[in-house]
């Protein structure tokens, strides 16, 4: 049985933020670029991501007087890592960050606020509407001429002569199509938080996480790189984020970090069982050994206040009118209302509190409220509020193994010639845990890489060509997840 051929210069599988970038940038250097993706929308997880990205350096940090620099950045990085990372690819994303920022700038994206999170020492997760990044990128890859394909999942890899030459396809009637790449075949399928089979062997304790993420994550592309003997990085370091309702939906991007803002995490017993300073991979790995998986996140009016509606991470007024936050205008009432056991609660706040007062030691060791940064507030204030949170499996920030280049390499460190792996279907980056932002942040920064590797390749026009304003550009509809 024949199969319908289709030829470009680069084939990209995926359309989050890493296999958007890819294509947009392959797409405007003059290269022949189709992106596949395997669901009706685009998107991925990216699109369904609180839209941070994280770079150093920025004109944003400057004007708000932000100390911050790409040195510290690294040193963040490793420390978050646990120095398992993969350096010279964390020096990569360093090298190309500020020309990764000016890109998407030229493209239209605009960072809303300028927020300090898991991993990071400074104020440099740059937030964005994500979803608006996605549909400005794709529609600027459209004008360039680059073609997209909906509803075409990925099911093997060809190789002849030792180089991948091209993706098998499958539609949804089960027709198959091959597209072929003169510069080879670009991985961008996201990683395998909805792969129950590969959770199983990689991960089974994460099954007990809250699924989310892209509905394609299954782990396609790991596999079909993994057939041709890919090396694999990071696979002992999967865990959800701590943060998101038990009844968290695809609404909206549900995932609180009051923890990072003064809030304390207690079990249905009312006790603290972590450091809640730490990443919230660390948490989320640590709270599913918890009653029911459920850590609450008790915090006081102070907190509150901090709130900021439609910014991911911040909003509790949203998370308040969707019923998902409890409050009581003392810590007992707080307990009684939300399902703890009111005096262990009572007793939990009093002794941190009392620790923070320099009257004691705080019971989990905690002494700031995110890396090493901000003085710890007492919970004390009126009204009182707890939300009850669960680890969610967003993302499992492993997989394929790549060069600085975003090639793949196999299990003898040789490159597989003709394949690239870029966003979270790939490994070592981030080693133990993750840093806020980097993950969106090394989609468009290895996504602009191969591309322009492949650009360089086939001998494609200069890509430092001047970008035409987004905004003058005409619209093109694409659905978006």
């Amino acid at each position: 049985m024949s199969i319908t051929e289709h030829s470009y210069d680069l084939v990209v599988v995926g359309s989050g933020i890493a296999g958007q970038s890819a294509a947009t940038t392959a797409a405007e250097a003059g290269l022949r670029v189709v992106l596949l993706e395997k669901t009706e929308k685009l998107g991925g997880s990216s699109a369904m991501s609180g839209g941070w990205f994280a770079f150093s350096g920025t004109p944003e940090q400057a004007e708000l007087g932000i100390e911050d620099s790409a040195e510290l950045f690294l040193q963040d990085m490793l420390e978050a890592g646990e120095h398992l990372n993969d350096r010279a690819l964390l020096e990569a994303y360093l090298a190309n960050q500020d020309s990764t920022y000016r890109w998407l700038k030229d493209h239209g994206v605009e960072f809303r606020e300028v927020e300090i999170s898991s991993g990071m020492s400074a104020r440099r997760g740059h937030n964005s509407v994500i979803k608006q990044v996605l549909a400005t990128l794709h529609r600027d890859f459209t004008v360039a001429g680059g073609q997209t394909r909906l509803e075409r999942r990925a099911v093997r890899l060809v190789r002849e002569d030792g180089r991948v030459t091209g993706v098998v396809t499958s539609g949804p009637d089960g027709t198959e199509e091959l597209y072929t790449g003169r510069g080879g075949v670009v991985l961008a399928t996201g990683g395998f938080s909805r792969g129950t089979d590969l959770l199983k062997i990689f991960a089974p304790e994460q099954l007990a996480a809250i699924p989310y993420g892209g509905k394609g994550n299954t782990g396609d592309g790991l596999k079909m790189a993994w057939k041709l003997g890919a090396g694999l990085a990071d696979m002992s370091f999967v865990s959800g984020t701590y943060g998101s309702h038990p009844e968290t939906g695809e609404e909206f991007h549900e995932l609180l970090t009051a923890y990072y803002m003064g809030a304390i995490i207690v079990n249905t017993n009312g006790e603290r069982f972590v450091d809640e300073s730490l990443d919230y991979k660390t948490l989320g790995r640590v709270v599913l050994d918890q009653p029911e998986g459920l850590g609450f996140e008790i915090f006081d009016a102070k907190v509150r206040a901090k709130s900021h509606r439609g910014i991911p991470l911040k909003d509790i007024d949203t998370l308040e009118e969707i019923g998902h936050v409890f409050r009581a205008d003392t810590v007992e009432d707080l307990a009684e209302v939300a399902g703890i056991d009111p005096a262990a609660l009572a007793g939990t706040v009093a002794r941190y509190n009392a620790a923070i007062a320099g009257e004691g030691t705080d019971e989990v060791g905690r002494t700031n409220l995110c890396n090493g940064q901000g003085d710890l507030l007492p919970i004390d204030t009126a009204p009182y509020y707890a939300y009850p949170a669960k680890s969610l499996m967003t993302t499992t920030y492993c997989g394929v193994t790549i060069d600085p280049s975003g090639r793949v390499v196999d299990v003898d460190e040789d490159v597989i010639d003709g394949l690239y792996a870029i966003g979270e279907v790939t490994g070592g980056f981030h080693g133990a845990a993750y840093m806020t932002g980097t993950s969106l942040g090394k989609g468009a920064v290895f996504g602009g890489i191969v591309a322009r590797h492949v650009a360089d390749e086939l001998g494609a026009d200069d890509l430092d060509t001047d970008v035409e304003p987004a905004g003058e550009r005409p619209a093109v509809p694409v659905p978006v997840a």
